[in-house]
This record gives structure tokens, C-alpha cells and sequence, in this order.
């Protein structure tokens, strides 16, 4: 019977893994993401079923066996409960946090797993018994890296700490540093698996992951998650190695790759060396060089601002983690139906990493009901921003900064933004002057064609719909 469920789990594994790659697909498109998350939760249910049928199976009749098919039952009841009620209560704004939250979880469950693996004698010999030590060995390393890592995007996506990189001295050496002792242990523990060294190893990790994220400023946070995505995917495949589940080392693996691409492709969105975010910022130095920007702005007010969007015939909004903040987007959809009932040719130019989050805005604008053919990739509107009339800036900052495209010295240049500036007129959405998450003044707020609408972006909006109506 043990020997039937055990092909029953593993037929289902593969059923699981078809389901995860087709939802990974299935996310690629706003049109099919519904059906990838759906896809996942089934996937994710097999699983589940699956490993508990193999475990009453193993469990029957053996008491310590039994305990464990218990301790399953309960994490999953209060692991499900708890993600409910995070899922119910947690706002767009708070996604990016718990997404890094949540990956320190997986590279925890690494560690405990690895350790788990070094304490358990499986009565292996020989070559197998080195390979076993070795998965040991970068299962906890690659785990504890993830938990540090995730646990300060944690703390600087929710601004507990600040978002300014950590510029030590000698960082690089010490990244390197960390990767060279690595790896020589590695080598003594396979030749000599003895606990102390694991500890050391441990905590090399740790320190590790903490200083490679805390080296990476504000500005380049949207692939800090992207990339710990695809730390938390490596570790969970070492997990599936030590535990033998090969739906984890495939799971692990999609996660662990698709992360990978997704911060390459960003990084060349933004213009950054995708080994550099990967290592820490590595090879990068603080500037010493003074980016205070000088000027006097103007402003604007509401009905103002719809008077001048009365008068446009093109219309590019920019959203940015402002809008996220206010959560504007369900009043910014109505401000783009009211001026496309007038005709008025209404657009968005979404930028790779707007937000703080792969897709933030995206997915904000879908929430609101927001037609996808009106919504654009940086690349896709940038050539039509010097004939547009009036560009909207809600909630945006660095990804709309000239600096990136004017100023060598800046620590933003050679960054691709969406030129906003190249418009006949822009009025931009904030709440003060303050430079944006990156920590860099923008120029732009100074320019002759830039106007200022101070406040809160959901009640500015909310007003200018109103002005609109009386129109």
C-alpha cells in the first residue's frame, strides 16, 4: 500500500509541477493572470493532498510516524489561517514588504531543514554521503543569506530603516571575502562534517545576507525583491534535495530562475549591472558630489488642472508609489473615463520598476478597471511624450527625474525614465518637494513647463473629476 501511495504522490507531483509552470505563464499576461493564480492554488492543493497521503501512508501504525502526520495537519491549518488574514487585510502598498517577508520564511525553513539534515544520521557512506554534506552545506548558506536579506528589505521597503545603501570601506572585500571562506568550508565540512563548522558557516550567512541588501539603495529595491525571490527559489531546491521531494526541487527551481530573469531584466531596464545589485552593489561607491537642485517651482490647484486637461487633446498619466500610497487608482480610472468621454486621448506610461514592486502600478490599474490597451511600457510612450499636451505625474518621482538622462554625476544616470519633461505641459502630484525613494532632488519639479498640485493624490484627483463635471 505504502509502495501504491507513493507513486499516487509522485504521479501527483508532476500533475503539481504542470500546474506551477502554467501559472508562471499565465502571470506573464494581464489578460491570463486570473487564470496563473488559479492554476497555482490548484497546483498548490495537490500538492498538499499529495504529501498528506504520503504521510498517512508512512504513518500507519507507527507513533512517532503519526506525530508527524500531525504536526503537518497543524501547519498547514494555522500557516493557512494566517495567510488568509494577511491576505485580507494587507494593502497594495504593504505587498512589497510581505512579499520580502515572506521569502525570509523560505530561507528560515532552509536553515532548520539543513540543520536538520547535519543532525540526522541516514546511515550514508562514501560518495553519497559527501554529496549529502554538501547539500547540507549550501542549503543552510544559501537559506541564511535569503533570511538576513529578506528580513532588511523587510525593514526598508516599511521604512523602519532608511533606504540609503550601506557604503562601507571595504564592502566589496567583504562580500568577496564571505563567498571565498564559503566556499572553503564547504570543502573541509565534506571532508570533515563536524557541527562547529556548520555554526561558523551559519553565521557567515547571516552577516552576508544582512550587508548585500543593506548595500543596495532605495532606488534599485524593486530587484532586491526580484532577486530574493530567486534566492528563496535556490533555497527551497536545496530543501527539496535534503528532504527528497522532487516537486520542492522542481518548484524551487522555477521560482529560483524566473527570479533571476526578472532582476536581469529589470537591471537593464534601469540601466544597473545585474552582477553589481546581485553582489551587494558591488563596485559601486557613493558619490561625493553635491545633487542639490536649485530653482523655485510653481503651482497649480485643482481646478486649474482640469481646465488645462479640458483643453488637451493627448493625455499621459505616470503613476508611481504616491498613487499606491493615497490609493488613487479607482479615482484616477474616473478621471480617465471623464476625458475620454470628451475625446481626449488619455494614456498611461508605466515605467519597469514604478512602485516598489514588478508590476505594482500594473496591477493597481487592473484593480480600478483600467482598459489594458491604454496602458503602456516605458518604451512604448517615451517617443510620443514630446507631442502629448499634458503629462500627469501622480505619486512618481525617480523614475521621471531628468537627472537620469542630463547629469553624468548623478547616482541615477544612464537609468532609462520616461521623459516626462518633453511635454507641453506637466503637473506633478505630491504631497511636498521631498526627493523620492532613491534620495535624489528632481530638476523637474523647476522646469517652466512643470507645475506643482500639492496634497494628497486621491483627493486632488477626486477634485479635479468634480471640476471635470461642472464642466
Amino acid at each position: 500500500m505504502i509502495a501504491v501511495t507513493g507513486a499516487v504522490a509522485d504521479a501527483a507531483y508532476i500533475v503539481a509541477a504542470m500546474l506551477f509552470i502554467l501559472s508562471l505563464a499565465g502571470l506573464s499576461k494581464h489578460e491570463t493572470s486570473r487564470r496563473g493564480v488559479v492554476f497555482g492554488i490548484v497546483g498548490m492543493v495537490i500538492a498538499l493532498a499529495a504529501t498528506l497521503a504520503a504521510i498517512t501512508a508512512g504513518a500507519w501504525g507507527q507513533p512517532q510516524a503519526t506525530l508527524g502526520l500531525g504536526l503537518f495537519v497543524v501547519a498547514v491549518v494555522v500557516g493557512g489561517a494566517i495567510g488568509l488574514w494577511r491576505a485580507r487585510v494587507v494593502e497594495m502598498t504593504g505587498m512589497p514588504e510581505l512579499i520580502a517577508l515572506l521569502h525570509s520564511f523560505v530561507g528560515l525553513a532552509a536553515v532548520l531543514v539543513g540543520w536538520n539534515g547535519a543532525l540526522y544520521d541516514r546511515g550514508l557512506s562514501g560518495a553519497l554521503a559527501n554529496i549529502h554534506h554538501a547539500e547540507v552545506f549550501v542549503g543552510v548558506f544559501i537559506g541564511a543569506v535569503t533570511f538576513t536579506g529578506s528580513i532588511v528589505a523587510f525593514l526598508k521597503l516599511s521604512a523602519r530603516i532608511s533606504s540609503r545603501p550601506l557604503v562601507l570601506p571595504v564592502k566589496n572585500i567583504l562580500n568577496v571575502g564571505a563567498l571565498v571562506l564559503f566556499v572553503a568550508l564547504t570543502v573541509w565540512y565534506v571532508m570533515s562534517p563536524e557541527l562547529w563548522i556548520l555554526v561558523v558557516v551559519t553565521a557567515v550567512a547571516l552577516a552576508l545576507g544582512w550587508h548585500l541588501v543593506a548595500s543596495i539603495g532605495g532606488g534599485d529595491m524593486p530587484v532586491v525583491i526580484s532577486m530574493l525571490n530567486s534566492y528563496s527559489g535556490w533555497a527551497a531546491a536545496a530543501a527539496g534535495f535534503l528532504l527528497d521531494n522532487d516537486l520542492l526541487i522542481v518548484t524551487g527551481a522555477l521560482v529560483g530562475s524566473s527570479g533571476a530573469y526578472l532582476s536581469y531584466i529589470m537591471c537593464k531596464a534601469m540601466n544597473r549591472s545585474f552582477i553589481s545589485v546581485i553582489a551587494g552593489g558591488f563596485g559601486i561607491e557613493a558619490s561625493k558630489k553635491s545633487h542639490d537642485v536649485v530653482g523655485e517651482h510653481r503651482e497649480i490647484d485643482a481646478k486649474s488642472t482640469a481646465d488645462l486637461l479640458v483643453g488637451a487633446s493627448t493625455v499621459v498619466i505616470m503613476p508611481g508609489y504616491g498613487m499606491a500610497v493615497a490609493q488613487a487608482q479607482h479615482g484616477v480610472a474616473d478621471l480617465v473615463q471623464k476625458l475620454r468621454e470628451r475625446g481626449v486621448e488619455v494614456r498611461f506610461g508605466i515605467h519597469p520598476v514604478a512602485g516598489r514592486l514588478p508590476g505594482h502600478m500594473n496591477v493597481l490599474l487592473a484593480e480600478a478597471k483600467v482598459p489594458y490597451d491604454i496602458v503602456l511600457e516605458m518604451d512604448e510612450i517615451n517617443d510620443d511624450l514630446s507631442s502629448t499636451d499634458v503629462v500627469l505625474v501622480i505619486g512618481a518621482n525617480d523614475t521621471v527625474n531628468p537627472s537620469a538622462a542630463e547629469d553624468p554625476g548623478s547616482p541615477i544616470a544612464g537609468m532609462p525614465v520616461l521623459r516626462a519633461w518633453e511635454a507641453r505641459e506637466v503637473v506633478v502630484f505630491k504631497r511636498s518637494m521631498a526627493s523620492g525613494y532613491a534620495g535624489v532632488p528632481n530638476p523637474l519639479f523647476y522646469r517652466e513647463n512643470a507645475q506643482m498640485l500639492f496634497g494628497d493624490a486621491k483627493e486632488k484627483v477626486e477634485e479635479i473629476v468634480f471640476q471635470l463635471s461642472l464642466n
